[in-house]
Parts: structure tokens; C-alpha cells; sequence
């Protein structure tokens, strides 16, 4: 059997798509490739991903996000099987889905380099938990 086909589809969200969801994509394809599809999408978009989490992850993961990523609407994205909510802090986008969490994580932007650090390292930790509750399930 594929395994490939199964594998379920993640959909990081916040209302921008510029920053901790941009972040939780890159970090799901680093990190979970072989565990799950990771997407991100937003209810509205910036022209571009947010500048420090660009030049942070690349100093941090060597990911350059621009190269492989772009502020998308939830409408770009294929149908997922899981959401993460990233703690939008106002009514969160829906979308349907089998199983949905909010990881409540404060939004760094216009913050300094040690704010963006801790949240990505949050992001982290959390894309951890995920892939290990993906692999049990």
C-alpha cells in the first residue's frame, strides 16, 4: 500500500498568512514530510511573508520560505484533514476538517528577534507533539 496517498493534509492557519502559520508550514515540511502534507492559508493576505520570520528561519533552519512558500487564501489550499489554528485572538477562519486544535501563539510581528525565537521555537515543540500524535493515530 502507498503510504504516500494517506497521508494526511495539514492546514496551518491565521487570518494574514504572513508569519506563524508561514512559519508551521516550513516547519512541518522540514520536520513531518514523512508524516503529513503541510499547507498554510489565511482569510486575507500580505504581499509578502513576513521579513524577520523570513531571515530568522533561514538563521535558525536554513529554510529560505520565500523560495517555497507565498501568502495564500484558505481557498487555495486543497481540502485538509486536520486544522491548526494559530491564535488568531478574533473569530479564527473556519474550515472543514477532521480534527482541529488552536495552538494560541501570540503573533511576534513588530516585535524583536528573542520574541519571533520563542514563537518559532513554540511552533516546534508543537509540530513535535503533532507528528507524534499523527503517527499514533
Amino acid at each position: 500500500m502507498n503510504k504516500e496517498i494517506n497521508k494526511p493534509k495539514v492546514a496551518f492557519i491565521c487570518v494574514h498568512n504572513s508569519c506563524r502559520s508561514q512559519i508551521a508550514e516550513a516547519l512541518g515540511k522540514h520536520l513531518a514530510t514523512e508524516v503529513f502534507e503541510s499547507y498554510s492559508a489565511g482569510t486575507e493576505t500580505k504581499p509578502q511573508i513576513n521579513q524577520d520570520a523570513v531571515r530568522l528561519m533561514k538563521q535558525l533552519y536554513d529554510i529560505d520560505m520565500e523560495k517555497t512558500q507565498r501568502s495564500k487564501l484558505l481557498s487555495e489550499i486543497p481540502p485538509v484533514d486536520i486544522v491548526i489554528t494559530m491564535g488568531c485572538n478574533v473569530q479564527c477562519p473556519f474550515l472543514p476538517c477532521k480534527h482541529r486544535e488552536d495552538w494560541g501563539l501570540d503573533d511576534p510581528t513588530g516585535k524583536g528577534d528573542e520574541e519571533f525565537i520563542a514563537v518559532i521555537h513554540k511552533i516546534e515543540t508543537k509540530m513535535e507533539a503533532l507528528i507524534t500524535k499523527i503517527i499514533a493515530m
